[in-house]
């Protein structure tokens, strides 16, 4: 009868044990401020809607002499319903954080602020921009990698050589919204399809009207449009004043 009251007892208090809620891990304290913090890598990247960056962000806090400040609180916050992982933290000897972070579930531009404070209490914030794909876009995403990206993009990659520094003509990378946010859609669409001299281009740019349907020039469009820097404000309907 002993042993029975004794386990009972156990029950007992596991069963208060489990009624309580486990605390949430509090946000280390700083130890150290700066007064600037800049980004060291992993802005302007695009990725699928509710999917991770393929590139962590990374920001270092630094002092008033430039010199990294380690043990600095940072902390980091996604608009439209994105997270990071983490979302604070201190920096490490070399001043940096590091966050992966996830886009929300709408197509369009992110902004992800990561925040330290001076010595003051003042917040310091750095902004770096991100890009949510849709469906299209991520098709012309994928789609660049494949036929693009090898001469219009000027980075060589372990998967693949960039073609860029042989041409005669220059090849604009689809970011340079400088240059193509002034082409229309119709302009894009035909030197994709017919080939440079459809504008009286570079016949080094191929027709791709052979390979690629209607709906996947559309969706190189639309990839061009969504990753364009500065942003690509489309014109929309025109009405004429009374």
């Amino acid at each position: 009868m002993r042993l029975s009251f004794a386990v009972l007892a156990i029950l007992l208090g596991l069963m208060q044990g489990c009624g309580h809620e486990a605390k949430s891990p509090q946000a280390s304290a700083a130890k150290a401020f700066g007064t600037a913090i800049v980004e060291v890598g992993g802005s302007k990247q695009a990725a699928g809607i509710g999917t991770a960056l393929d590139q962590p962000v990374v920001v270092q806090v630094n002092d008033a002499q430039g010199s990294a400040v380690a043990n600095a609180l940072v902390q980091v916050r996604v608009s439209g319903g994105g997270g990071s992982t983490p979302e604070s933290g201190l920096t490490g000897p070399d001043g940096q954080f590091t966050a992966n972070i996830t886009l929300g579930g709408s197509a369009g531009n992110y902004a992800v602020v990561a925040s330290t404070n001076n010595a003051a209490g003042k917040p310091i914030e750095l902004r770096l921009d991100e890009v949510a794909l849709g469906y299209q876009e991520t098709l012309g995403k994928q789609l660049n990698d494949v036929y693009c990206a090898r001469c219009h993009d000027p980075e060589s990659t372990p998967e693949r050589v960039s073609n860029h520094d042989n041409l005669a003509a220059q090849a604009h990378a689809f970011t340079e919204g400088g240059v193509l946010n002034a082409m229309s859609d119709a302009d894009l669409t035909a030197i994709t399809a017919h080939g440079g001299p459809a504008l009286s281009r570079s016949p080094e740019m191929p027709p791709y009207g052979f390979v690629l349907s209607k709906s996947e020039v559309a969706a190189l469009v639309a990839y061009i449009r969504a990753i364009a820097d500065p942003p690509y404000r489309s014109k929309g309907a025109v009405y004429a004043k009374n």
